[in-house]
């Protein structure tokens, strides 16, 4: 193994090449002794070219320190956008026995943080006529940025009702239809919530951000579908071809899953100590899965989940109503369907096969999302011939992808798969790369209208910043992990 070396940014830099155990052309073994205390191998899912642009990131160091916790099985799971996060790696997975950890970590500051994609029966020819209008519009009806509010207020009791029901408190109350919960994650509501245990603080702060889009990386895209790969399962998903428009949603639980999360670092750390639990990295700060603490943190947890679930339910339904103001007709008339919803950053009791026997485990999603196969039970039944919807955006300069779920996925990553392009350059990085560059304009010249709370953090978001998608979707379909269905380009984009 060669010795890691300090790269320009300061970074380890590893030839990971000379330290992981090729398996085939997407598949790589970080070996047990690789790092002392690994008590599972990594498998890293990647191309040679996605490799090699680890070296100078955290990303496989932090998969070897998640594969040290307690009753991790099979592998610490590494998805092709890996990049390194707190504790977890971004694109990183790992189940646990019931008996094992739960770890803030694992699941992120931002819970729950998700995408939905909705349909349109527009055309790029309809929409280009009006896109600076329709862009102007959903960027009045949906604010963006650090701490924004909503058109919405709830009131405290209500607040306690959005964290039991998720997007079922929303559909109930007018802001959306019946059959939308349908075709979102768990229903759009967990159940095992408790709105006690969130913070008075974190309610304070999520109390005028329903309906919200947040900073950074998310976004509300309007696209339209460039290819077809899979035309059935595409018509299966309300995709009709070339051309079609369609709203792509990315956003979470804002405020209120930070605070969620930072509520219980501290307390994770203490316990994992008092339970003599090791750990490679203090941001890993766990605690036994059944203990007080962890229960406690996974009720909460799960509240905040439902809280980012009513939130992009809430933005659907104020971006449903921006589109009828600009085209003059209802939504329905506008065939505004929800394809579907899918969460990222979560830690979910499943049932999932070990050694050929089911077993119940607790799975890690950390900027990583269910990509289940065809025929599960806990996909809707509309899709369960084909496998559940994956969404999968890239940056707001190039194109993002809808796939499905496929075997694969359920026989090697616990039916997990990326959340998106992920970072190849840090904020920090883009800015000073990027600097003197008038984003906004460059990606004008590509027929993207942008608007952006903070114009000047758009260098952050550019394309430069991120990998291709391009190359993590082959990844996904040469694998055997999601089967890609169609592309789609931005025509506008709203950022924080």
């Amino acid at each position: 193994m060669t010795s890691p070396k300090t790269s320009t940014t300061g970074r380890s830099r590893v030839n990971w090449r000379d330290v992981l155990k090729r398996q085939d052309e997407y598949r790589w073994v970080l070996p047990l002794e690789y790092k002392p205390g690994m008590r599972v191998p990594g498998l890293v899912f990647a191309s040679d070219d996605l490799i090699d642009e680890m070296a100078d990131d955290d990303a496989l160091q932090q998969i070897a320190n998640v594969a040290m916790l307690p009753g991790i099985v099979r592998n610490s799971l590494a998805m092709p956008d890996v990049h390194s996060g707190y504790g977890f790696p971004i694109g990183g997975v790992a189940a646990m026995t019931p008996d094992g950890v739960i770890s803030p970590g694992g699941v992120g500051f931002d819970i729950n943080c998700g995408t939905r994609v909705v349909t349109t029966t527009l055309t790029a020819d309809d929409v280009e006529p009006v896109k600076k209008r329709l862009i102007d519009q959903l960027f009045r009806d949906i604010p963006a940025g650090v701490g924004e509010s909503g058109q919405l207020r709830v009131t405290r009791e209500e607040m306690d009702e959005v964290l039991a029901h998720g997007a079922r408190w929303a559909i109930k109350n007018g802001y959306g239809r019946p059959e939308d919960a349908e075709v979102i994650e768990s229903g759009g509501r967990l159940a095992d919530a408790d709105p006690g245990l969130v913070s008075e603080h974190a309610k304070t702060r999520g109390l005028a951000q329903l309906g919200t889009l947040g900073s950074g990386n998310h976004f509300l895209e309007v696209q339209v579908v460039e290819d077809v790969y899979l035309p059935a399962e595409g018509r299966a998903m309300g995709i009709t071809g070339t051309g079609q428009v369609v709203v792509f949603i990315h956003t979470g639980s804002r405020g209120l899953g930070h605070q969620t999360c930072q509520d219980h670092l501290d307390v994770m750390e203490a316990a994992a100590a008092e339970y003599g639990i090791e750990l490679p990295d203090k941001q890993l700060a766990c605690a036994p899965f059944q203990s007080d603490e962890g229960q406690r943190y996974f009720r909460s947890m799960n509240a905040a989940a439902n809280f980012a679930y009513c939130n992009r339910q809430m933005i659907t339904h104020w971006a449903r109503a921006a589109f009828a103001r600009v085209f003059g007709v209802s939504s329905e008339e506008l065939g505004m369907q929800l394809v579907y919803d899918v969460a990222h950053n979560t830690a979910k009791v499943e049932t999932h096969d070990v050694d050929g026997q089911p077993a119940t485990l607790l799975v890690h999603r950390k900027g990583a999302t269910r990509a289940f196969g065809p025929g599960h039970p806990d996909i809707p039944e509309k899709y369960r011939e084909i496998g559940q919807p994956v969404l999968v955006p890239g940056d707001m300069g190039r194109y993002s992808y809808i796939c499905v779920g496929a075997p694969g996925a359920m026989a090697e990553t616990w039916g997990s798969t990326c959340h998106g392009a992920g970072r190849l350059h840090s904020r920090h990085e883009a800015k000073r790369m990027l600097a003197g560059v008038n984003v906004r304009a460059v990606l004008a010249e590509r027929g993207i209208y942008v608007r952006a709370q903070n114009p000047r953090l758009l260098s952050e978001e550019a394309s430069e910043a991120y990998k291709d998608i391009a190359q993590i979707i082959e990844v996904l379909d040469g694998a055997g992990i999601a089967r890609k269905v169609c592309r789609m380009r931005p025509l506008g984009v709203i950022k924080g």
